[in-house]
C-alpha cells in the first residue's frame, strides 16, 4: 500500500492513493482554510471507517442487514508527547443481535486492519532526502 501527499499551499495537502484523491488541511483558527480534514481527524477516520467495515461484512455474510451500519471515533489529544489517546468506538447496529450474534460483531470488528495496527505499534522509520533530485516513487 502507497499514499502520496503533495504540499498545495499553506497547511493543504493533497493525498493521493490509487486513483483517489482528498485534501488535508487545518481549521481556520489553525491558519487554514477548512477543505479538508486534519490528519488526526484522518487517523480517526481511517479507524472508524475500517471498523464499519468489518461489522457491515459480519452482518451481510449472515444476512442480519444489507445496510445502515454507522461507526463514531472519538479519541483525546494528549500531550507529552502530542498524540491521541483514550480512543471510544461506538458501533450501532440498524438490527436488533442475539447475544451470540453480539459476540460475534464484536470478534468481527476486532479483528479491524488499522485497530490491529494500533493495537501492535509497528515500526516507523522517517527517511529524509534533499534538494531537487528528491522525487518520491510513484
Amino acid at each position: 500500500m502507497q499514499v502520496k501527499i503533495t504540499h498545495l499551499n499553506h497547511v493543504q495537502f493533497s493525498i493521493q492513493a490509487r486513483s483517489h484523491t482528498i485534501v488535508c488541511d487545518q481549521p481556520t483558527e489553525n491558519g487554514g482554510e477548512d477543505t479538508g480534514m486534519t490528519p488526526p481527524e484522518l487517523l480517526l477516520a481511517s479507524l472508524g471507517s475500517c471498523v464499519a467495515f468489518y461489522a457491515a461484512q459480519y452482518l451481510r455474510t449472515r444476512n442480519l442487514a444489507e445496510t445502515g451500519v454507522e461507526v463514531s471515533v472519538t479519541a483525546d489529544k494528549l500531550l507529552q508527547p502530542a498524540r491521541l489517546g483514550n480512543f471510544r468506538i461506538q458501533v450501532f447496529c440498524p438490527v436488533e443481535l442475539t447475544d451470540d450474534q453480539t459476540t460475534g460483531l464484536m470478534r468481527s470488528v476486532h479483528q479491524c486492519l488499522i485497530h490491529n495496527t494500533m493495537m501492535s505499534p509497528p515500526e516507523i522509520k522517517i527517511e529524509l532526502t534533499n534538494g531537487a533530485l528528491a522525487t518520491l516513487p510513484g
